[in-house]
């Protein structure tokens, strides 16, 4: 229902849009000039859509946040003692079972008492639904014609709409920062918690790690050299692959060539990393165990060579697109002076382009990494799961996006030190890419240069 609302907001507000513009177009006849205007039609037009959609998207907003809670409050209410003797997890139960019934889906056992209760559930969600209308009705006709009484030849809906425009986008900005901050808060008060069962000691320099068993151990170390250990093979394929394909795609490729080849190298970002873990299991990995036995070398069914392989294939596009932009952003004028001064074309690319491009170079192969740093379907189906401490990449390893998925999966206890330890791997994770990000920045500061 909430879906139908908006649309109908929408399409209240693009009616008053016709409305205040068209009314402004008459002002502006009657006056003789729209020039007589303070703002153009299209603004008086915009000021009435506003006046209508912002009012009813805020009582739409508190409706459908604030009174679902109190219908379901009311529904347990009317319950009585029926819900108020079920304990905590049967009272989940219970709102599932009658929201089921209630609205056509799949529920457990019908009892009176949930039939009653899905009853009244769907008598409360109807006049909900029906006040919710009326309250749009009556909010949407009150702004429309309130931002239609305003349009005058000295009104200036300009200024009204640019500010209701500067306002929102300073809300969206004030989201990311909040939601980023909630995201680091809520990991970081888990994590603490974590550390009251754990030594942190023992986490950041421990190099076992063995969350199942009577002997629980959680050392980061085999976790972080493992995920470094990946990613630094990836990058050994894509970063030269990347970058050469992009020097040469903006360098010495046609335009007829590079129309082609650059959309298909970039279809390898949009393969689901999933498949690239079916081509790492079922090809790569036998591929390399095979190789290895046949100069006698002991390779695991599961390595991190076989998952660093495919996954430098999977960030080829993400070093090789970004890369390309910016040697293309490189300015003629220093192509053609290094020319004039008699250097070949690999001269000028090795002296003039790839020095003036660096920056951004240096940001696409960091966004690689981090890339690479939070994959985690590639390394489950083709290094393995066992936090082995190596640096071998014919040894099975695993990473920290891994351990997250494993100890997040299936039915756990919460407030285990054991699902805890996700947190703790998450807020790592999120410190280790902060950190490549910080670095990225001090080089981009460091090697800029303004043409």
């Amino acid at each position: 229902m909430s879906v139908l609302f908006l649309a109908a907001i929408m399409l209240t507000a693009l009616l008053a849009f016709h409305l205040g513009r068209s009314r402004a177009y008459g002002l502006a006849d009657a006056a003789g000039k729209i020039a007589h205007l303070h703002s153009l039609p299209g603004y008086h037009g915009a000021y009435s859509a506003l006046s209508v959609a912002l009012p009813a998207l805020i009582v739409l907003c508190i409706w459908l946040f604030a009174v679902p809670v109190a219908v379901q409050h009311e529904v347990q209410a009317r319950a009585g003692e029926a819900f108020a003797k079920l304990t905590d997890i049967e009272k989940i139960g219970f709102m599932r079972d009658i929201r089921a019934l209630a609205f056509g889906g799949i529920a457990g056992t019908a009892s009176p008492e949930k039939t009653k209760a899905a009853a009244d559930l769907a008598q409360l969600s109807n006049w909900s639904n029906i006040g919710l209308a009326a309250a749009l009705a009556l909010t949407a006709l009150g702004g429309g014609l309130f931002g239609l009484s305003r349009i005058s030849p000295k009104f200036r809906a300009r200024n009204a709409v640019e500010k209701v425009v500067i306002a929102v986008l300073l809300l969206c900005a004030v989201i990311a920062v909040l939601t980023t901050i909630g995201i680091v808060f809520s990991v970081l008060f888990e994590t603490l918690s974590f550390f009251k069962r754990y030594p942190p000691s023992e986490f950041f320099f421990g190099t076992k790690w063995n969350p199942d068993g009577g002997a629980e151990s959680f050392g980061l170390i085999p976790l972080l050299v493992g995920t470094c250990l990946i990613m630094v093979v990836a990058m050994c394929v894509a970063g030269p692959i990347g970058l050469f394909a992009a020097i040469y795609m903006s360098e010495y490729a046609s335009q007829r060539f590079r129309n082609i080849a650059k959309p298909v190298l970039e279809i390898l970002a949009g393969v689901p990393t999933v498949v690239f873990g079916f081509f790492a299991a079922l090809t790569v990995a036998p591929y390399i165990r095979d190789v290895g036995q046949s100069v006698g070398l002991h390779v695991a069914a599961e390595s991190a060579l076989a998952a660093g392989l495919v996954m430098g294939i999977m960030i080829i596009p993400f070093i090789s697109s970004l890369a390309d932009d910016v040697i293309n952003a490189v300015p003629q004028a220093l192509r053609d002076g290094s020319y004039g001064l008699g250097a070949t074309k690999s001269e000028t690319i090795k002296k003039v382009v790839l020095p003036a491009a660096l920056p951004g170079i240096v940001s696409a192969f960091m966004l690689a990494i981090s890339r690479a740093v939070g994959e985690t379907m590639i390394v489950v189906m083709a290094a393995g799961l066992a936090a082995n401490l190596t640096i071998n990449p014919l040894e099975a390893v695993t990473t920290i996006t891994v351990q997250i998925k494993n100890l997040l999966a299936g039915d756990q206890e919460f407030d285990s030190a054991k699902t805890l330890s996700a947190f703790a791997l998450g807020f790592v994770l999120f410190f280790f890419t902060l950190l490549l990000n910080v670095i990225a920045l001090r080089i981009v500061k460091r090697y800029r240069e303004a043409y």
